[in-house]
């Protein structure tokens, strides 16, 4: 892995892909003193990427504040349309979204983040609105609990040492000893529940999928609203169908 010491670093590459991520769902429109900031470069190199961003049709601005254009989904979309994952997954998503009356998603683990790949909302019971792109701490979430799970112990444990494991919450779980124990856990029992530690007031289980070979390689969960449902419900109701429709994705993924 090339490093920003090797000589095959590319830092300006580098530092063109941090001004595209200085952009997300809450702050998608930015003056260039907020992308400089975010990206943690100077005005000067701020402006010139922009401007070739700009140029290039991935960046729009009226002067005053930029924001990115539907044409960044291009950057991503070989990984998706090489993904059968996503395409295989929605209509199981859909399924049983409708059979539990609530929002059902599919996320990859990317680094130390989950990414979503798949969704079906029912309503929205986070302050931020989720997307395929979505990213979140996998730390303090169900399908990151899921899919860290999985991981070897040399490279979980590496995982866990670059993680910036913040109180996102009153109720997150940060103490590494005991992250790793409920990740212990998590594995031996094959699913994962995450109470308002992602957020409060939000509830979520998840389950892994796993590829031909028994490699974890995605997860699904299910989220609610905490005062819609008890923790009993969502392990008594929701574990079941999630578990079943994760074997359904599985059995198709099989198929590819």
């Amino acid at each position: 892995m090339s490093t920003p010491e090797s000589g095959e670093f590319v830092q300006s590459f580098a530092r063109g892909l941090a001004v595209i991520r200085a952009f997300d769902a809450q702050q998608h429109e930015l003056t260039l003193s907020d992308v400089a900031r975010r990206a943690g470069i100077t005005r000067a190199a701020a402006r010139r990427f922009l401007l070739t961003l700009e140029f290039l049709g991935y960046v729009r601005s009226d002067g005053r504040v930029f924001s990115l254009t539907p044409r960044v989904l291009e950057l991503g979309f070989s990984y998706l349309s090489a993904l059968s994952l996503p395409e295989i997954a929605q209509p199981h998503l859909e399924r049983l979204s409708r059979e539990v009356g609530e929002s059902v998603s599919a996320a990859v683990l990317d680094d130390a983040d989950v990414v979503y790949v798949a969704r079906v909302p029912t309503r929205r019971i986070m302050s931020v609105r989720i997307t395929i792109g979505t990213r979140f701490p996998a730390y303090a979430t169900s399908m990151g609990r899921v899919l860290l799970a999985e991981l070897p112990d040399a490279v979980l444990e590496a995982v866990l040492a670059a993680s910036a494991t913040e109180q996102l919450t009153e109720r997150t779980l940060t103490d590494r000893g005991e992250l790793r124990a409920e990740l212990d856990q998590v594995r031996a029992q094959g699913w994962s529940l995450v109470d308002g530690e992602l957020e409060l007031g939000v509830r979520s289980v998840a389950v892994p999928l796993r590829a031909r070979d028994g490699r974890v390689v995605a997860a699904v969960n299910v989220s609610t609203s905490a005062t819609r449902d008890s923790v009993e419900h969502l392990i008594g109701t929701y574990l079941p169908a999630l578990r079943d429709t994760a074997t359904a994705i599985e059995a198709d993924l099989r198929l590819v």
